[in-house]
């Protein structure tokens, strides 16, 4: 059954960031994700985590506020993209990370496109170990991104056909973008790397929105997925007291049990 790592920049925020490792293990997750672990050096993550996996982090996005999203398919932004990304390759090797997630920019158009595919093949050559992942993120939440759509990013993926470039399949985004995240899954599961999860419709505590999220994980080892489950939502209140979810699925006969 798979493992389930808590996103800690979203979850359990009522603690300090470096705190919230050791509190997310102690409230029954296996591992946990952070989107952007810059604040702090990789030294006080190591210490934080005291051997809880860290498994995905994002390469780093530029200035939030201003509006960047990262940079791999932005033209003319290549060597912002590249000095992101070895930042993130360096706490990925020194923290055991098993993902990076690309983010691709705000961006459009064919000119976009190629600009991500030699930035990507760039990044795998600095790091073939390391697995990477592509996300595509809804416009409502990401106005402009460029990497918008789950076939496009299959697409993308097949034709590059690099070794440790996989799809990010994040059920808050599949529903969103295509109406039917069974359905996206089926299409690309054989093609995801890193899975995250989120309840409907509000992106709260997972369940919800008529998906049938305890037999979508259940069924996950006969699919063929060896990877983590990242719970990424914002809690509706209090992050403890809505892991009622979690416990449910840690009962005989489901994940971790």
């Amino acid at each position: 059954m798979p493992r389930i790592a808590a996103n800690l920049t979203l979850l359990f925020s009522e603690s300090p960031t470096l705190a919230r490792p050791s509190i997310a293990q102690a409230a029954g997750f296996d591992g946990v994700e952070v989107l952007f672990p810059y604040d702090h050096p990789p030294d006080a993550w190591e210490a934080a985590l005291n051997g809880l996996p860290l498994v995905l982090i994002n390469t780093p996005p530029g200035d939030w506020a201003f509006g960047e999203r990262g940079f791999a398919a932005v033209p003319g932004a290549e060597a912002r993209f590249r000095e992101g990304f070895l930042r993130a390759l360096d706490y990925a090797t020194r923290l055991g990370v098993a993902r990076v997630h690309v983010m691709t920019g705000i961006a459009k158009g064919p000119v976009a496109e190629d600009v991500l595919r030699e930035n990507l093949i760039w990044a795998q050559a600095q790091a073939p170990d390391q697995g990477l992942t592509l996300e595509p993120l809804n416009p409502a939440d990401m106005p402009g991104y460029f990497l918008n759509d789950f076939d496009a990013a299959a697409r993308l993926i097949d034709d590059l056909a690099l070794p440790r470039l996989g799809l990010q399949f994040d059920l808050w985004h599949a529903a969103r973008l295509h109406g039917d995240a069974g359905q996206v899954w089926t299409r690309h599961a054989h093609r995801v790397g890193h899975i995250q999860i989120a309840g409907f419709p509000n992106r709260a505590e997972p369940g919800g929105g008529g998906f049938d999220l305890r037999g979508f994980l259940a069924g996950l080892d006969a699919a063929g997925y060896a990877g983590w489950v990242g719970a990424e939502y914002r809690p509706a209140g209090h992050t403890s007291a809505g892991l009622g979810w979690l416990r449910a699925l840690r009962q005989p006969g489901l994940i971790g049990a």
